[in-house]
């Protein structure tokens, strides 16, 4: 029996791994790469072509319309049955057509923001892809990094990590080495490291030895698939599809009662009422969606706005509140150290060495605070000298400070505690405080004038840090209980000011319909200074203390008026979006660090930056190449643009259908021959969707996009009824011209038809994608000449040789074509006239 990793020791480990502490060689690695396949759970590889092909006929529709054309086989009316193939499999082609393209322009967005992983390979430290990990691999982790493979523990430090993921506990579990008993659950395996969970704090280098599906996460998810949540998009598009199939299925059973009693052969029947059944479903559907959400994503891109699950593009255009930092979003980002202070005001060497120490010596998450106290020091001419770190009590998020043992001096060398972090946890670390040359008791009045220093400065715009030691330390070593009996020394003063036109963005998101509310770890003094200056009301704040006093109930009434949450813990940041869900607002977060994920995941719409860590990277649902909200509002809008689009297709489509099938429901008894034959009403079917294709091209109207959208199938059920009435009634006034007027017989009567069908079903895509008028919001140009070049097919198509007797045609007279055109002219003018009608009645339900 193989030994389980976890209960080996290290040494035992790397010899069962084929490794050493320099790692694998860059051949070893490869071929184990080529021998073990990817690491990744999901499938190794893109979806095949021919997967995707057949995919395109797991349709009901499409598999009643081949069991039809098997029947027809058998009852040897073979050019039907070619015909219904012919036209199914080109519909399906299209629909590949276009997916395929889709899939493969996600595929690369998403390979731009593939994970990579630390690993040591012959010794040098080098980043590759973590899908490129294979057993035996040396892979060095930090905070915030996701935990790319199930390995052992090597070496960790302060190591906490969330294992949510697998076990559940959303607690942090602290992980060191050791070995743990072969049987050992997941839990009580402290030495090992699962894929799937992340590094809250510390550092850790691991030992690959499972990979990809093997790993514990992978079997998970082989067992139960990938289950991410429903969307507001999902939901919209299945009680889209289920109110479809009701009306579908109460059509079609009608019509094909009818025809039995009228005694119409039975084949003829069941296919005429399979027809019509796809004649009423948008088959291209799927393909629609994915064709104009993939254009969405390509073009959102193009601004600097990766997506990485296509459905959040609606939850993006359907965002109302955005939630977000002030750091680096609202202001630059770039943090200047403005002054080291002591605590009398005056401008100290002293903190600034020290500061210069801490920071240099840091070697846990990267930290742009850090790098400012670095560059301000090497400025002034500080240098590290003959001081030595001999340890660390990294950042974490509990504690807020960062903690260095600092050694100095030859021979007989002191060693002191150097602790830098918020103002309030350094404070409480510390019962004296430097004045002048001599440290101090801190008092009840010396506390209050050092926090009123703390809040004038807070006030003024500066983020204030605090600095602390503890000199005379004797151990190598330190751990958490030595942070106490510290000497507060002084304050650090960084500078970071608004983005400039940050204001102006804040103000065209409200246009747009959309609330910005900060939620920051900052004290209440700075974060207000900052809204303040950006045109959000400084004074509609709560803190994290008076949040945590407040039940769910009083939040969820407080929390649609409150602008700024300052001074928050990471756990609240959930709440505070729960609140805002619960008070019906769709959500949008933006983070960036490690407290940052679970906000991340539970938002309607969460949003990141490339360069943040791996665990918020990988829990967002769009990811910004430049850390701005003006390429978010520019996002925004890109993603109005791509729901109301497909809305289009859904809408246009299922309303003209709809007419169409009322219409042949109605002649279905009053005419002594079928109203359109089957493969007509498969022909007019597949003519009228190319188009639709196009359609993720088309441009959208200014006053759409102002305002966030939502999925409404009532909306779409009673537009689909209003305009696919107005269908229906110009349907019957042509069946009485062409029956009463020209006494057509039963293949004029269906060729007729067929052309007027097909010309209003392409002409109504142009009246109905706008809620304007049709000449004063032009279509895409694409759009406009496909259309125009079907219309032009549908005229042409009784005339090919050929097709007259392929499809049951007969060759209409000039008349009956100019006939044709007034009807279809007159019914473009109707359905204009009720668009404006219609379109007020809604803005005063709306109002």
């Amino acid at each position: 029996m193989i030994q389980p990793f976890w209960s080996l020791s290290a040494s035992d480990a790397l010899a069962a791994a084929g490794s050493s502490p320099e790692g694998l060689h860059h051949a070893v690695a490869a071929a184990r790469l080529e021998r073990d396949g990817p690491n990744s759970v999901e499938e190794t590889g893109r979806q095949s072509a021919i997967k995707l092909l057949l995919r395109q006929f797991e349709s009901p529709l499409a598999l009643i319309l081949v069991f039809g054309a098997a029947i027809s086989l058998v009852l040897r009316q073979g050019l039907d049955a070619t015909i219904i193939l012919t036209i199914v499999g080109g519909s399906a082609l299209l629909s590949f057509t276009q997916e395929f393209r889709a899939t493969k322009a996600v595929a690369a967005l998403k390979d731009r923001l593939a994970l990579k992983a630390r690993v040591v390979r012959a010794g040098t430290t080098v980043d590759i892809p973590a899908r490129d990990l294979v057993a035996g691999d040396i892979v060095l982790l930090s905070a915030g990094n996701l935990v790319p493979a199930d390995g052992l523990l090597l070496d960790a430090r302060d190591c906490m990590v969330t294992e949510a993921v697998l076990t559940g506990e959303s607690v942090p579990v602290e992980k060191r080495p050791g070995i743990a008993a072969a049987d050992a659950p997941v839990a009580a395996r402290p030495n090992a490291l699962f894929t799937g969970s992340s590094l809250r704090s510390g550092s850790a280098r691991m030992l690959v030895f499972l990979t990809g599906k093997k790993t514990q996460f992978g079997r998970i998810a082989a067992e139960v698939g990938a289950a991410d949540g429903v969307t507001e998009f999902e939901r919209g598009v299945r009680k889209f599809g289920v109110m479809l199939m009701r009306v579908m299925i109460l059509i079609v059973l009608a019509v094909l009662t009818i025809n039995q009693m009228l005694g119409r052969p039975v084949v003829d029947s069941l296919l005429f009422s399979v027809a019509l059944a796809v004649g009423l479903s948008p088959e291209l559907l799927p393909a629609i969606i994915s064709v104009t959400l993939a254009a969405g994503a390509r073009h959102l891109a193009a601004g600097g706005v990766i997506v990485r699950r296509l459905d959040a593009i609606e939850n993006l255009g359907s965002m109302d509140v955005l939630c977000t930092d002030k750091t680096g979003t609202l202001t630059l980002g770039v943090a200047r150290l403005d002054s080291a202070i002591d605590l009398e005001g005056a401008p100290s060497a002293e903190v600034l060495r020290d500061a210069f120490l801490n920071s240099s010596f840091e070697s846990g998450m990267a930290n742009p605070l850090d790098d400012a106290i670095v560059a301000a020091g090497t400025s002034a001419g500080v240098a590290i000298g003959s001081s030595r770190k001999r340890d660390e009590i990294p950042y974490d998020f509990e504690r807020r400070r960062l903690s260095i043992l600092v050694e100095e001096g030859e021979g007989e060398a002191r060693r002191r505690i150097i602790t830098k972090g918020a103002f309030a946890e350094v404070m409480a670390i510390c019962d004296r405080y430097r004045a002048g040359q001599e440290d101090q008791a801190l008092t009840a009045e010396s506390r209050a004038r050092i926090e009123r220093q703390f809040r004038e400065k807070s006030e003024a715009g500066f983020r204030v840090l605090a600095l602390a030691n503890r000199p005379d330390i004797e151990g190598e070593r330190i751990n958490r209980d030595e942070e106490a009996g510290m000497v507060l020394l002084g304050l650090l003063l960084f500078l970071d000011p608004p983005k400039p036109g940050i204001a102006q963005t804040i103000a065209e998101l409200a246009k747009l319909g959309i609330g910005i509310k900060i939620i920051s770890g900052d004290n209440r003094h700075v974060t207000a200074h900052v809204a303040s200056g950006i045109g959000i009301d400084p004074e509609a704040i709560l803190t994290g203390d008076q949040l945590s006093r407040m039940s769910n109930d009083a939040l969820r009434h407080r929390v649609g008026a409150t602008a700024i949450f300052a001074e928050i813990d990471p756990q609240q940041k959930e709440r505070i979006i729960r609140a805002l869900q619960e008070a019906g607002h769709a959500v949008g977060y933006m983070g960036d660090g490690i407290n940052d994920a679970p906000a991340l995941r539970l938002a309607d719409v969460g949003i990141s930056v490339d360069t943040a860590v791996d665990v918020a990277r990988e829990s967002a649902d769009i990811v910004l190449l430049r850390r701005d909200l003006d390429v978010l509002r520019k996002g925004v809008l890109d993603g109005r643009r791509t729901f109301a689009n497909t809305l289009k297709y859904i809408a246009i489509t299922t309303s003209a259908n709809f007419g169409n099938m009322i219409s042949m429901a109605l002649a279905t008894p009053l005419l002594p021959f079928l109203p359109l034959l089957p493969k007509q009403i498969l022909l007019n079917n597949f003519l009228s969707d190319i188009p639709s294709i196009t359609i993720s091209t088309d441009n959208v109207d200014r006053e759409h996009l102002r305002v966030p959208q939502r999925w409404s199938v009532r909306s779409i059920q009673r537009f689909m009824i209003v305009f696919g009435c107005v269908s229906s009634l110009f349907d019957l006034l042509t069946f009485v011209i062409l029956r009463s007027l020209f006494h057509t017989d039963a293949g004029l009567f269906q060729t007729m038809w067929f052309v007027i069908s097909l010309q209003t079903e392409l002409v109504v895509v142009l009246i109905l994608r706008t809620q304007r008028s049709c000449f004063r919001s032009l279509p895409s140009k694409i759009l406009l000449w496909t259309t125009a070049v079907l219309m032009g097919v549908g005229l042409a198509v009784p005339f090919v040789p050929g097709f007259d007797a392929l499809f049951g045609f007969a060759r209409p007279s000039l008349l009956l074509l100019a006939c044709a055109v007034a009807i279809v002219a007159g019914y473009a003018a109707a359905t204009e006239v009720t668009k404006r009608v219609y379109y007020q009645h809604v803005d005063r339900l709306r109002r």
